[in-house]
């Protein structure tokens, strides 16, 4: 292992190079790490980067939710089937690709109403970068986050009309 070529904390490697395996992605296929030595290479799987930034980004308060109306309707009946929520592609409104040294990563969220999005986003990319690589030592290249939607307080379910304390008069004879 060359020392050029090693994953940085802070910044970006001497010898980036944006080499991707092609058999990476959210299909369950490992992604490598750069950390082969004589005692055995670590491959982080797909599915394992997806789950840490889908939690990263659920940290973050105005974070309603992750995926847009489709992929949240889709994962709600799974999650319902006996064995359906479990894999990779159950990660509402996470995509990622992962290569041997580097991970891209694609969000999709719905922000609460009131929640500065730019600031949000911001948020949200910083802590899913800081989650992906400390954990997994692959360097996140880019953090795309799409907002699709926005949470409304009154959105949270219908509440039942208040039933007055005592009968209204009627207005007919």
């Amino acid at each position: 292992m060359s020392s050029s070529t090693g994953s940085t904390t802070g910044g970006t490697p001497a010898a980036a190079t944006p080499s991707t395996s092609a058999g990476a992605g959210t299909s369950g296929s490992p992604g490598r790490l750069a950390e082969e030595t004589a005692q055995g290479r670590t491959t982080i799987a797909a599915s394992v980067v997806q789950k840490i930034a889908g939690i990263a980004a659920r940290e973050i308060s105005g974070v309603y939710s992750m995926g847009g109306g489709l992929s949240r309707t889709f994962g709600a009946l799974r999650e319902r089937i006996p064995g359906g929520g479990t894999g990779a592609s159950n990660i509402a409104g996470v995509q990622v690709e992962v290569g041997e040294k580097q991970a891209a990563i694609d969000l999709d969220i719905v922000v609460e109403y009131g929640a500065s999005i730019v600031d949000l986003a911001r948020a949200v990319r910083r802590n899913v970068i800081t989650a992906v690589e400390r954990m997994t030592g692959l360097e996140v290249i880019e953090v795309n986050i799409a907002v699709n939607d926005i949470h409304l307080p009154e959105e949270d379910g219908p509440e039942a009309p208040p039933v007055p304390a005592t009968p209204a008069p009627s207005r007919v004879e």
